[in-house]
């Protein structure tokens, strides 16, 4: 059992977008993404009310763009997933959780400092590139769970 409901095939998404947004971050950076998928799955509330898969996350179109810019742009997320990838992206689904994403559900690079809040939504840290944001107290109680 894991923290959310999945199948083989969503291993191999999260490897994939693991791996595109974040291989030059190493594991642990590789880890943060994996865990802000797998926190917008479990996550009830603002932009992510109706999605509840795995696949629902990874293609979801937000003001005509996919939410992750390699669906579109990335030749590294077409690739098949590798076995390191796997096995971070099975850590993710099944328990590992850590600071700045663990409850983040929202995540970029700015290139630039991490702005303090992101559309209203409280900065949690950085890692590396990424900035890390999670809901704004009270409002998404499913994603602490």
């Amino acid at each position: 059992m894991g923290r959310i409901k999945y199948r083989d095939a969503d291993i191999d998404l999260i490897a994939r977008m693991m791996r595109a947004e974040a291989e030059g971050e190493g594991n642990q950076g590789m880890l943060y993404v994996g865990n802000v998928i797998v926190n917008r799955v479990a996550a009830d509330c603002s932009d992510f009310r109706d999605v509840r898969t795995v696949e629902d996350v990874i293609y979801q179109v937000q003001g005509g763009n996919y939410s992750f810019e390699a669906v579109q742009k990335g030749n590294l997320f077409y690739n098949p997933a590798r076995e390191n990838e796997r096995r971070l992206a099975k850590q993710v689904i099944t328990y590992w959780r850590d600071h700045p994403a663990k409850y983040a559900l929202w995540y970029f690079n700015p290139y630039a400092p991490c702005p303090p809040t992101w559309y209203d939504q409280p900065f949690t840290g950085q890692f590396k590139n990424h900035c890390y944001y999670e809901p704004a107290a009270g409002t998404c109680p499913s994603v602490y769970v």
